[in-house]
């Protein structure tokens, strides 16, 4: 595999950024950041500072799928039923791995929010914006690249709209180890 800050994915992300004017600082590991507690553990981040970009589609009545794609904070879940609301969608699934790679041209665990290879509607939860900075996906499971919550939204043409699940204050505190 070529040098991973030159890899094709990570240009990919680096180019839609800058087609926006943001010049972004992809961090490569040699452990994987595939998943939100990877990334937290790489970065010394708070798990609530990682963005975890999750597939989800529509079926379209000539069969086609439209994707929408949702920028979570790493400690949230998706509640398909608040996501339904949000997009008016009441059929939306989460896509399986083949299909988020087909319609994102992205493996799970590196997708990213900008740089798809199909158009996708994204919504981006606002949990987000508690955090001054947060970490998202750059195009490889392990590389991620850092961003204020505001260009986020910015970079990805996001809607934020409330589509985490309610946690209980004890489950929050069981997850977290206290």
């Amino acid at each position: 595999m070529p040098d991973q800050p030159d890899h094709a994915a990570i240009r990919r992300v680096r180019d839609a950024a800058e087609r926006k004017g943001i010049a972004l600082e992809v961090s490569t590991f040699s452990e994987s950041t595939h998943t939100a507690a990877d990334a937290a553990a790489a970065l010394g981040a708070e798990l609530g500072q990682i963005v975890k970009s999750i597939v989800f589609v529509v079926p379209a009545d000539d069969g086609a799928l439209e994707p929408f794609l949702c920028l979570v904070s790493g400690v949230n879940r998706v509640d398909m039923a608040r996501l339904a609301a949000v997009t008016g969608e009441p059929s939306i699934r989460r896509a399986s791995a083949r299909e988020a790679n087909d319609l994102t041209g992205f493996t799970i665990g590196g997708i990213p929010p900008i740089g798809h290879a199909k158009p996708l509607r994204v919504v981006m939860d606002p949990d987000l914006d508690r955090y001054e900075t947060v970490w998202a996906a750059a195009g490889l499971s392990n590389a991620v690249f850092p961003v204020p919550p505001a260009t986020l939204r910015i970079l990805s043409n996001a809607t934020v709209a409330p589509i985490a699940e309610v946690v209980r204050q004890a489950d929050l505190e069981a997850a977290l180890g206290g």
